[in-house]
């Protein structure tokens, strides 16, 4: 069977495609590939190894050819006619008085259509705006309203941890992220904080949310005094990363314990904690602010 292969293209869009025509290739360089309606160029960027199940509508198409240097060439001039064209298609909306911002432009390898990709707040009439760039572009021309998440995942950009952006690499589908995340993370709910580069709530709080819940399930709350090996005290709080609970001693001395080396003995300040911990992100947070953050997806 062929080998498959996944390819990334502009704006992060990635897509799986079969060696139909077992072509030497090599990864993280372009290839040339089956569109639906003709050729686009991609970026190689990883071999799949396992046997991956596809629904008949989502079989992979076919690499046709390793990108020659004509179609290096050619890619370069159309990303450089879609900034080009991404300032005549603002003058357009302006001419029709749209309220709708471009994200986006994005050619088809081999011409047979543009993609328009736009944010607005309410549903947009284009329409006559469509007639207009088809008559100007010669091209299919497809309108693609799209959300801050996606335009976010289009523009690129790196997050507050210093490395590239969720959405730019392992995320492929978007959750819904709620600020009880960042509550089981014990995180302050400051908008700035837990807030990505779109203005929404960071996509990791959701996919870090099950090593916390792993980990916490092996400790008593914070609050709780607790017998350990190395002696006993108040449970201050745990270290996921290090899966250790930090306990004060009687005399102000913080020790380190494993789940297995704790008995737990009262649970009366753990309320008390809790509690304490909430107040603490209620003085430190604008709660209008974070219900916008509940509510926006």
């Amino acid at each position: 069977m062929a080998e498959l292969y996944l390819v990334e293209f502009k704006g992060s869009r990635k897509e799986y495609f079969y060696n139909t025509y077992y072509h030497s290739l090599n990864l993280k360089e372009h290839v040339v590939i089956q569109a639906e309606r003709g050729e686009d160029i991609g970026l190689l960027s990883k071999k799949v190894d396992i046997e991956m199940e596809f629904d008949e509508s989502q079989k992979p198409k076919s690499i046709l050819r390793p990108a020659s240097d004509s179609d290096l060439n050619k890619h370069t001039e159309l990303k450089e006619k879609e900034l080009e064209h991404q300032k005549e298609i603002l003058q357009l909306i302006k001419k029709h008085k749209l309220i709708m911002k471009i994200v986006d432009v994005e050619w088809q390898f081999d011409g047979n259509k543009m993609t328009v990709f736009f944010t607005a707040e309410q549903r947009v009439d284009f329409r006559e705006l469509v007639k207009d760039l088809a008559s100007r572009y010669k091209t299919r021309i497809e309108l693609r309203q799209i959300g801050v998440r996606d335009e976010a995942r289009r523009i690129g950009g790196i997050g507050i941890c210093g490395i590239r952006q969720c959405c730019n690499t392992f995320i492929t589908d978007f959750q819904p992220i709620s600020t009880q995340h960042a509550r089981d993370q014990d995180l302050p709910l400051n908008p700035s904080k837990i807030s990505g580069n779109c203005g929404r709530l960071l996509c990791c709080l959701r996919f870090e949310t099950e090593t916390y819940d792993t980990v916490k399930k092996k400790y008593p709350s914070p609050g709780v005094r607790v017998n350990a090996k190395q002696g006993k005290g108040v449970l201050e709080r745990i270290d996921i990363f290090n899966d250790e609970a930090l306990i004060r001693d009687e005399e102000g001395v913080i020790f380190r314990a494993k789940a297995d080396d704790i008995t737990e003995v009262d649970k009366s300040g753990a309320k008390k904690m809790r509690s304490m911990l909430d107040d603490l992100n209620e003085e430190t947070t604008n709660r209008d602010e974070i219900k916008k953050l509940d509510s926006e997806k």
